[in-house]
């Protein structure tokens, strides 16, 4: 394939991924249908990790951007949920399943000078106590949903409280028991990144 048909085959993916999105956000849709033919930026994927007990979610630490989820640039070629995955393993260590549906869309600019684009949101649940390996000079720790953190996207931990707590209604409507929330500050070490 040549680069067009790369570019053309990840936007095609994330048209449809934007489609199945639990929740949109920022008129992404309406957005996208008018920039998806001439998008500059690259298109953004992340995934929101979360432990069992919907009560915690990995953050990784951007020089710019503060606290966010691991995630990053779709590659040409690649599928949004691909990236996610991929992302994750780069910027935590940790090998995600993701859930069978985007979690969120919106649009967002990365950084100041860029241009806005695309982000799709998946999620998946880990184990919290596995160690993360974050990229060199970008940390990665388990955060209470109950704390605020500093993020270039504050409404990111509304959103994902919301998405935490129809889970965990789900959860106590089926026959899985939810286990009990840890509540415990992160502390952000070189050596250990575990709850």
């Amino acid at each position: 394939m040549v680069a067009d048909d790369l570019r053309r085959a990840s936007v095609e993916a994330c048209a449809v991924d934007l489609d199945a999105a639990l929740r949109v956000y920022d008129d992404a849709g309406e957005w996208f249908a008018q920039h998806a033919a001439s998008l500059a930026a690259p298109l953004a994927a992340e995934v929101w990790v979360f432990d069992p007990a919907f009560s915690h979610v990995v953050l990784v630490h951007h020089r710019w951007r503060q606290w966010v989820p691991p995630g990053g640039k779709i590659e040409d070629g690649e599928t949004p949920s691909g990236a996610a995955v991929r992302e994750t393993a780069e910027e935590t260590g940790m090998v995600v399943e993701l859930m069978a549906r985007p979690v969120a869309a919106a649009v967002r600019s990365f950084h100041p000078d860029w241009p806005a684009t695309l982000s799709l949101s998946y999620a998946a649940v880990a184990d919290p106590h596995a160690t993360l390996r974050p990229e060199d000079g970008q940390p990665a720790a388990w955060w209470p949903l109950e704390v605020e953190w500093g993020s270039a996207f504050p409404d990111d931990r509304r959103r994902m409280i919301a998405f935490a707590a129809s889970q965990r209604r789900d959860a106590s409507s089926s026959s899985h028991p939810v286990e009990r929330p840890l509540s415990q500050a992160p502390t952000v070490s070189p050596t250990d990144h575990r709850l």
